[in-house]
């Protein structure tokens, strides 16, 4: 091992020292976190009263700067919107830099990795009233968001309300998800749309 990549690993393991302080303040939230689960870097994290937020084992949240080989541009953010929302993330799910926000419910299977700068959103944040204004509201649109295991979502990818995304799925950079993905499909694109399976691409 070099001397660059012997500094490499103690910077790492320098940069992943604070990480019992975040979990502490994300259970302090009331957020379960199983065993081993990891934040590089502070992450956005806001519960409200009455909802659930469950981060499984050995769950990797990267906010710093330096976490990811793109760079995160912005901490992680996982929120729940009302009472009723759950926001899951399952077995060594791995997200940086993205943002997940659940007026309803978000589950996100094992194995799972959100890119860099990617969003999932289960409702529309604001609702168009009879005076033709434009409301806050989490809860009245939101519909479930359900992710497989095994997925991989690219940097930069938006996925909405409603849509699920079958396991093994690949979403392209950038993609704008709005339908659902069936398993080990390719969808990229804005609006995304299903380009071939994983198995015809080699993958």
């Amino acid at each position: 091992m070099t001397i660059a990549e012997i500094l490499g690993l103690c910077i790492a393991r320098l940069r992943a020292l604070p990480s019992c302080v975040w979990k502490a303040e994300a259970r302090f939230k009331g957020v379960r976190c199983g065993a081993g689960v990891l934040f590089l870097g502070r992450p956005l994290i806001s519960r409200h009263d009455g909802s659930e937020m469950h981060l499984a084992e050995g769950v990797r949240i990267h906010s710093a700067l330096r976490s990811n080989p793109l760079g995160c541009f912005q901490p992680s953010v996982l929120r729940t919107l009302s009472a009723e929302a759950r926001l899951e993330l399952g077995k060594n799910v791995g997200i940086s830099g993205a943002i997940l926000c659940a007026g309803k419910s978000i589950l996100v299977g094992e194995e799972t990795i959100i890119g860099s700068g990617a969003m999932i959103l289960d409702n529309d944040l604001h609702v168009s009233s009879a005076e033709g204004k434009w409301c806050v509201d989490y809860a009245e649109n939101a519909r479930e968001v359900r992710i497989g295991r095994g997925v991989f979502i690219g940097a930069r990818a938006i996925i909405l309300k409603g849509v699920t995304i079958g396991d093994g799925a690949v979403i392209g950079a950038g993609a704008v998800v709005t339908c659902d993905v069936p398993p080990g499909m390719i969808a990229a694109g804005n609006p995304a749309k299903l380009i071939r399976s994983r198995s015809e691409a080699g993958m």
